[in-house]
């Protein structure tokens, strides 16, 4: 089955092109089933590009999905018209009231800021107090886990040296969780951040799991023992471009940054990237949807408020 999204949403014709079988709402409603529910807190500034690598992903699994997107009514986005969001997006007032599958909680520009300095931080307080009753599953994307790691276990964040910037091999501790099934025991995985969480400080909270780490990068990939929060402190979803955009960007605005780690053939960056989590990144988005969401979430999500 495919994902459920508004029919003008730009993301729409760059998944045709691609193969990828997506339906529109008026198909959607013809058909008998219930369709999981996802709200998609979108926090990044490249908003398009974020959408379409994250419905890209979700369109994988056998399952209907109907997305919901949302933004923060306490900040305006700056590099997406008034319009994109108006005609797309809702606000967290617009669904306080509904039940909701999955949620998840993107990364943002904002990780060298404090967590309360940020200007929608009571504004995301307010989702994830809401989320523990009102969805079953949430995944949270780089600067989106360290923002649930501190909100829900009060795991602070800290300062890296050098900036995180590459693709990294990072290694299943746990074999046996679904999460990861079908995972080879190495995987690749996109970090661009200035900021991680410390290893001991996941270790000291009973609740939380580790599920992959690396030494060059430390945890990647966390989750709560009752499977209904997921953390990945790197970006599965960045597609082959997303690094050398970044790169680009800091470059012509002049900031000193290293060429990304194991992302250019011979470190050259007049090379096409080599697009080498593809495959691992599909089959997380297709393990969480199924085995974290479809298999788990109650039919009747007003259920959740009992759990």
């Amino acid at each position: 089955m495919p994902i459920k999204i508004p029919h003008n949403l730009p993301a729409v014709d760059i998944l045709a092109k691609e193969n990828i079988f997506v339906m529109d709402e008026q198909r959607a409603l013809s058909q008998d089933i219930r369709p999981l529910k996802c709200v998609i807190v979108n926090l990044m500034p490249t908003k398009i590009e974020t959408e379409t690598q994250l419905l890209r992903l979700l369109s994988n699994t056998p399952l209907q999905i109907e997305i919901t997107f949302l933004k923060m009514d306490s900040y305006v986005s700056k590099n997406i018209s008034v319009e994109h969001m108006k005609n797309f997006y809702k606000t967290f007032d617009d669904i306080k009231d509904e039940k909701f599958d999955a949620l998840i909680i993107t990364g943002a520009p904002v990780e060298t800021l404090p967590f309360e300095e940020v200007a929608y931080w009571k504004e995301l307080e307010r989702v994830m107090q809401w989320s523990k009753k009102s969805v079953f599953s949430t995944l949270h994307i780089c600067w989106g886990a360290q923002a649930g790691l501190y909100y829900h276990y009060g795991i602070s964040k800290y300062y890296l040296n050098k900036k995180i910037f590459g693709i990294f091999p990072v290694e299943i501790e746990n074999t046996k969780t679904m999460l990861l099934r079908g995972f080879d025991e190495i995987f690749n995985m996109p970090h661009s951040r200035h900021t991680g969480i410390k290893e001991e400080d996941i270790l000291k909270i009973s609740e939380l799991e580790i599920l992959a780490k690396s030494d060059e990068v430390g945890v990647s990939i966390i989750r709560s023992r009752d499977k209904r929060k997921i953390f990945v402190t790197g970006h599965m979803e960045y597609d082959r471009l997303t690094l050398e955009n970044e790169y680009k960007r800091d470059i012509n605005s002049g900031k000193k940054i290293a060429v990304p780690f194991n992302y250019y053939p011979d470190d050259n960056p007049e090379k096409k990237p080599l697009y080498t989590w593809r495959s691992h990144a599909n089959l997380f988005f297709t393990n969480w949807i199924n085995y974290y969401v479809y298999q788990e979430t109650p039919y009747d999500l007003d259920e959740l408020e009992k759990m």
